[in-house]
């Protein structure tokens, strides 16, 4: 009888044990079934969703996080998941996605113009910016919790749903602030019916926008600035005619700049928004424009800077960076003002000792040309550097000559050439501490600045300004030869590994730019504020 109750006993905690392993499987795999079956709707929806996007006509994108209470401007509902068009403004929630791309209309970047030749508003309801004011009343708008309220796309004028019958010439659009940098949709509109495609009629054209009109395209890198150039193509797509505006991950500067060939001569201003290695793209598509003798087309060039280390654009006046901390509005207003100055663009040719049957490297030059340790912060050569000392022994350089005459060279580790007064993120090399006078700089002499450094130590004593380079000259060519030795060499930032060889730099061409005035810091007070006036600091 005790061994009958002992197997029973151990039967029921044997089914206890199953029981609860059963449950404790249960518990652990149901929320992983759970979890990969809503991980594959997400990912079949988000496969819906960015081919429904891809064939719309609005500019969706799709979010589950909103930066101030949205509603739908189909349902009028409060949005917690949807989409809002960054061309137009107008949002929807998730189910009124689809009715909202039907029935609400975007932007239209080509279309005739209205009665008398006059644009017309083209209003979006409700969710109106930030701090907006009525322009009949001058009371804030979008203050109630609600769908309300009026924004023409185009002027960006708003207008409470009370005041839109009283508003004068409720039906005529001067495109707000920017007229002078959008290019109507009336505009392409008369383009595309010409029969005779010649810059005279563009300009034809072009007066019936108003005088001054300088219309801006805006060329931005996605990947520049931690990736904050998606955000400002859409800041800028509703501001400007969406047709202004592009994203260079998808379409080349080649192919976005021949829309100037169907603007007035002249005319057209380009907003780049990157690092300086972005710009040079820029103007080297520009210099494809002159080969196929687009030269009257040509257009001039600012900086919205992304990223770090932007020297070409904190010479030009348009600071070392940009992280939101101005609105985009003033940033075009900044263009506005903006005034036009010349700057030199050189050709590096690299030829390789031994290698006489292949043709030698050639690079575009804006910024500088550095062999030697600067060129290694940027090629990362620490690791390199610690197996194979020698790999940085003094006297790299053979010969150093400028426009034609030998430099007699210290023992040094390292040679900068110079185009414009930034140098290594914000240091002004040429300037150094500030205690010597040297040779004015301008950015359109046609002349380098070449001086040499002694080692990495020394380069960071520069930019904090607690030396001077070796000032070595200025010329109009530069020619440096290199000993039997692999060396770290960049262009503008973009680095390489380069074997002995012979490096010759000369003038290419002058590029068109745009140079903001910046109000001077108290550093600055004692600096010119042009880089055309003969100074060490601006170029």
């Amino acid at each position: 009888m005790c061994r009958e109750g002992d197997e029973a006993q151990d039967d029921c905690g044997s089914r206890e044990e199953w029981t609860l392993l059963f449950w404790t499987s249960l518990a652990v795999i149901v929320p992983v079934i759970i979890t990969l079956w809503c991980s594959a709707q997400r990912s079949k929806r988000k496969t819906h969703m960015k081919d429904f996007f891809r064939k719309s006509k609005h500019g969706w994108h799709y979010t589950d996080l909103f930066n101030k209470p949205t509603y739908c401007c189909v349902c009028s509902q409060h949005i917690l998941q949807g989409a809002f068009c960054d061309c137009c403004g107008v949002c929807a929630d998730e189910l009124c996605l689809r009715r909202a791309d039907r029935s609400l209309s975007c932007k239209e970047i080509v279309a005739p113009s209205g009665r008398d030749g006059a644009m017309e508003h083209r209003w979006v309801r409700g969710n109106v910016p930030l701090a907006s004011y009525c322009a009949v009343c001058k009371q804030q708008c979008g203050t109630q919790p609600k769908l309300c309220d009026f924004r023409c796309v185009w002027c960006q004028t708003t207008v409470h749903d009370d005041c839109m019958d009283s508003l004068a010439d409720a039906d005529v659009c001067d495109l707000g602030e920017f007229h002078s940098l959008i290019i109507p949709p009336h505009y392409l509109y008369r383009v595309n019916k010409l029969r005779r495609r010649h810059p005279d009629e563009y300009s034809k054209l072009g007066s019936s926008c108003g005088s001054g009109w300088t219309p801006v395209l805006v060329l931005a890198n996605t990947r520049s600035g931690n990736n904050m150039g998606e955000a400002l193509l859409g800041e800028f797509r509703t501001l400007l005619n969406p047709v202004q505006v592009f994203d260079l991950s998808e379409l080349t500067p080649s192919k976005a700049l021949q829309l100037c060939t169907l603007l007035p001569p002249g005319s057209v201003r380009v907003l780049v928004c990157g690092g300086d290695g972005t710009v040079g793209w820029v103007l080297d598509a520009i210099d494809t424009m002159k080969l196929k003798g687009q030269d009257q087309f040509i257009p001039r060039v600012t900086i919205l800077p992304l990223g770090t280390g932007n020297d070409l654009s904190n010479t030009l006046g348009w600071g070392a960076g940009y992280a939101g901390e101005i609105p985009v509005e003033q940033v075009l207003r900044n263009v506005l003002d903006a005034e036009v100055v010349k700057m030199d663009r050189w050709k590096v040719q690299v030829a390789s000792k031994g290698l006489y049957f292949r043709k030698p490297k050639v690079l575009s030059m804006n910024n500088y040309f550095s062999v030697g340790p600067d060129a290694l912060m940027a090629l990362n050569f620490h690791t390199h550097r610690e197996k194979t000392p020698s790999f940085f022994s003094s006297r790299i350089i053979n010969k150093l000559e400028l426009d034609g005459e030998r430099v007699v060279l210290p023992s040094l580790e390292g040679i900068i050439v110079c185009n414009i007064g930034y140098w290594g993120g914000g240091c002004r090399l040429w300037e150094g501490m500030g205690d010597e006078p040297c040779p004015p700089t301008r950015l359109d002499d046609g002349l380098l600045e070449v001086v040499g450094v002694f080692g990495s130590f020394h380069c960071a004593q520069i930019q904090v300004k607690l030396a001077n380079p070796v000032r070595l000259g200025q010329a109009h060519t530069v020619r440096l030869v290199l000993k039997s030795s692999k060396m770290p060499m960049q262009v503008d930032g973009e680095p390489w590994a380069q074997g002995p060889c012979t490096i010759t730099i000369t003038h290419k061409t002058q590029a068109l730019m745009l140079y903001h005035s910046a109000e001077q810091t108290d550093d600055d007070d004692d600096e010119s504020s042009s880089p055309l006036l003969g100074s060490s600091s601006h170029r």
